[in-house]
């Protein structure tokens, strides 16, 4: 773990229990539920499994995570204990000074995981209150996966895996575009559709465009 500050403070505390490097980011994927280690090799993408093994070890000693053997299965589920829950508005209001303050494209080599990105993207429409006046469904198309992006008229919810036949607008993109398109300026929006197809009828495509702040939809339609 962190090397002690030696500095009698809550704050110092608590960054000595998680803030060694990933330890944050194993927390924030455990807060989706229990994961197994391949899960969360694959999900962190740039973690070697010599890190990742030292990590959880010392998540679990301080008491945020707990192994969990499946009677029957070979297989270790990781999954946070009550502490590590309690972590859940911390990064919450991580992601939220994340977007406001630090997010930029992404840049050559970074790894773009589709689940992250999917859920940063609902965390933000529901956080800004982009909120429609009526029923939403959008299908997004990714090489990995489909998710279903849809507003209820009370919040925002995406669902991998899962493709409605009635969705108002179909998105085929990677989510390295995808990714660029969202941290762009409005200005820029527009130009960045040109690689992403979205279909639709064109009443559905437009609105889906004034909820991303796409300034102009004439290159976008498939």
């Amino acid at each position: 773990m962190t090397q002690s500050f030696r500095h009698f403070c809550p704050v110092a505390r608590a960054v000595e229990k998680i803030g060694d490097k990933w330890s944050l980011l194993i927390i924030r994927d455990l807060l989706s539920g229990p994961q197994r280690f391949t899960d969360l090799i694959g999900s962190l993408s740039n973690i070697t499994p010599k890190w990742l093994t030292r990590r959880l070890r010392d998540l679990e000693e301080a008491g945020i995570v707990q192994r969990n053997n499946q009677s029957g299965h070979r297989a270790v589920w990781y999954s946070l204990t009550s502490a590590g829950r309690d972590l859940g508005p911390v990064v919450e209001a991580l992601t939220v000074w994340g977007f406001r303050y630090a997010m930029r494209p992404p840049v050559p080599g970074e790894v773009v995981h589709p689940d992250l990105m999917m859920r940063g993207l609902t965390f933000s429409l529901n956080k800004k209150n982009r909120y429609p006046a009526h029923k939403i469904t959008w299908n997004l198309h990714f090489p990995q996966a489909t998710y279903a992006l849809s507003y209820d008229n009370e919040s925002w919810l995406s669902r991998r895996g899962e493709e409605d036949p009635n969705a108002d607008v179909s998105v085929t993109t990677t989510p390295e575009t995808w990714a660029a398109l969202m941290t762009a300026p409005r200005t820029e929006r527009s130009r960045l559709t040109r690689n992403i197809q979205i279909t639709g009828s064109p009443e559905k495509v437009d609105e889906f465009m004034k909820i991303f702040g796409i300034l102009n939809t004439e290159n976008a339609r498939g």
